[in-house]
């Protein structure tokens, strides 16, 4: 078992200890771990995320680069480079101090965080997520409004402000029974560790926090998303919310810049942008369908019908598969006897489509002429499409379509 020393101070960053062990890679472990006897490392547990640093020996270094707990209760120290280290050996620990800090704001600000939820909307906190940009709560509700967020978010700095004190206490699992813990440990364990915020929270956690809520600096709430078990808030403290606040703001004041109007005012612009857009929008729209109808009407005029039917056979350098498409509904329409043989060179595809009442499958009849040439598609006896690999390809198959649609 190894001596946790961060769990009587965090603020512990400096250590001398022994090599107890080391494990070699194994598996699909890569990587060389060390086992000592006391360390300041914290492992990866209850949300909060592994410590890093350096462990010295002998004048040489070696890079912690991740911190976990075996199922033993050992805290396994992985490391880049092993070196000449081996059981018994002294090493200096040091922990990496402005990682730590930032952790100890994070979990810290959550302790406030989730206690402000209680206190104010008896919203219990079922988990803890700290990453690398941010932090999140999923909270015991269906429902969560901006107001709600924004007075938890005012109680909390309140509590920050009042730089509470924040104890560690020791305690056997049955006396924490008696306590008024916000949420008690499922596990059976004989003594719990407890986090204690002056007059506002009480709750079991092994992991590090600060010793005045003040060092927490501030709480800043980003949003709140529907999830599996509830809602999950997603927040910030401390340097992590100074940073996030500026990155918000350099965002919001370039897109003021852009707009040429106050920050306050972006999203009114930006509402104002997508009227205008989905205007445009809806006008190209309608001159889209005008073209091609006169572009169907045209072609429908400049084709001699055959055996009482009109094939429209063309080939397009510049126009896409949505408008070759909207080109053959409306050339089907005009008149009863339309058969449109359509495609696109800019990404090689077919269209195909008759009026009703055509005695031709054309589902059918492109899928396998289609076949034959490297092509796939289909559809409805009335219309079809697919791509081809090539315009040599496109050409052949519009050719051999053709050929069978004018003797049948």
């Amino acid at each position: 078992m190894t001596e946790r020393l961060y769990y009587d101070n965090s603020f512990v960053y400096d250590f001398d200890a022994k090599v107890v062990e080391v494990i070699p890679p194994c598996g699909s472990e890569s990587r060389t771990a060390l086992v000592l006897d006391r360390t300041a490392f914290y492992p990866t547990s209850g949300g909060q995320v592994f410590d890093t640093g350096l462990l010295g020996f002998d004048g040489c270094q070696a890079r912690v680069i991740e911190v976990a707990e075996a199922e033993d209760g050992s805290i396994r120290h992985y490391v880049d480079e092993l070196g000449d280290l081996k059981p018994g050996m002294q090493v200096h620990g040091s922990v990496d101090a402005e990682r730590r800090r930032d952790h100890m704001q994070q979990h810290s600000g959550q302790h406030v965080l989730s206690a402000a939820f209680v206190r104010l909307f008896n919203m219990a906190t079922v988990s803890f997520h700290m990453g690398d940009d941010y932090c999140s709560i999923d909270l015991d509700t269906k429902t969560l409004s901006q107001q709600q967020m924004e007075a938890v978010e005012r109680l909390a700095n309140d509590i920050i402000l009042e730089n509470r004190t924040v104890e560690i206490r020791f305690v056997s699992h049955e006396d924490a029974r008696e306590l008024d813990l916000r949420k008690m440990p499922s596990a059976e364990r004989e003594h719990l560790r407890l986090i204690s915020i002056e007059d506002f929270d009480l709750s079991a956690c092994g992991g590090t926090h600060a010793r005045h809520t003040g060092q927490i600096g501030c709480i800043l709430l980003r949003k709140a998303e529907k999830v599996k078990q509830g809602m999950r808030v997603e927040f910030v403290c401390g340097q992590r919310a100074v940073r996030t606040a500026r990155r918000d703001y350099t965002a919001v004041a370039e897109c003021a810049g852009l707009f040429s109007c106050h920050i306050w005012d972006v999203p009114q612009q930006i509402r104002k942008s997508q009227e205008e857009a989905k205007a445009a929008r809806r006008q190209r729209e309608q001159l889209f369908e005008e073209v091609a109808e006169q572009h169907a009407g045209r072609m429908v005029s400049e084709t001699e019908p055959v055996a009482g039917r009109k094939v429209l056979m063309r080939t397009f350098a510049d126009r896409d598969l949505a408008y070759i498409k909207l080109l053959a509904q409306k050339a089907t329409r005009i008149e009863p006897n339309i058969i449109a043989l359509l495609g696109t060179t800019v990404q090689p595809a077919v269209v195909t489509a008759a009026s009703q009442g055509q005695a031709i499958d054309l589902g059918a009849l492109l899928k396998e002429t289609l076949a034959k040439h490297g092509g796939r598609g289909g559809g409805s006896k009335d219309m079809a499409q697919g791509g081809v690999p090539s315009p040599e390809a496109l050409e052949r198959v519009l050719a051999e379509m053709g050929e069978k649609i004018r003797t049948i």
